[in-house]
């Protein structure tokens, strides 16, 4: 008798095979299938807004990434390679790569603000001084993360911002518990170490 265990909707049979049924979903979508997508959708869209949702802070910017995030996933799932790795992992990824690219040019936009009104800012109101010292926080979050090795990165913003356990971030990454938490405990480490270098 085959023994299985549920993780967020992942079944894992007992000889360690996953069968995820976003990953089925999503081959299905590459092929053209349109409700194959839709359920594409209803399995991870509540996951990958939170992650965005982490990442961004801002509801309505959140809610516009998640739409371009399953834009672009519909447009590339024919490339989706499930060999490769699964679609959960996959579509983290994405989304992820559009939150960073979001605060960014949110943080460009602000940046060039700050730049115009740098005569101003010796006659500001008190609190200018510290909305522009958290802007470069943020900066200086985003550029250590991107310093890191992608397997970090990768482990650390599935655990911190899109809130897995360090059990399920092994699965959706396909790599052992002890190497996703040596990975976690190693980004954690270079992270702080970049932080405080720059202040």
């Amino acid at each position: 008798m085959m023994v299985e265990m549920v993780i967020d909707g992942i079944d894992i049979p007992e000889d360690g095979e996953l069968a995820d049924p976003a990953d089925d979903a999503l081959a299905r979508a590459g092929q053209g299938d349109r409700q194959a997508f839709g359920r594409f959708y209803d399995l991870l869209s509540a996951r990958v807004f939170g992650l965005i949702l982490r990442v961004l802070v801002d509801r309505s910017q959140s809610e516009e990434v998640l739409q371009e995030v399953f834009l672009e996933a519909w447009q590339s799932a024919a490339n989706f390679n499930p060999e490769r790795g699964h679609a959960r992992s996959w579509v983290l990824t994405i989304a992820h790569r559009r939150a960073v690219d979001r605060v960014r040019a949110v943080h460009a936009e602000r940046r060039r603000d700050v730049v115009a009104g740098a005569k101003e800012l010796a006659t500001s109101p008190p609190g200018v001084e510290e909305e522009v010292e958290l802007i470069v926080d943020g900066s200086t979050a985003v550029h250590g993360l991107n310093e890191l090795p992608e397997p970090q990165r990768q482990a650390i913003v599935l655990a911190y911002f899109g809130g897995y356990s360090q059990r399920e971030v092994a699965v959706l990454v396909g790599a052992p518990l002890g190497t996703v938490k040596a990975r976690i405990r190693d980004g954690l480490t270079k992270l702080r170490a970049v932080l405080e270098a720059t202040r």
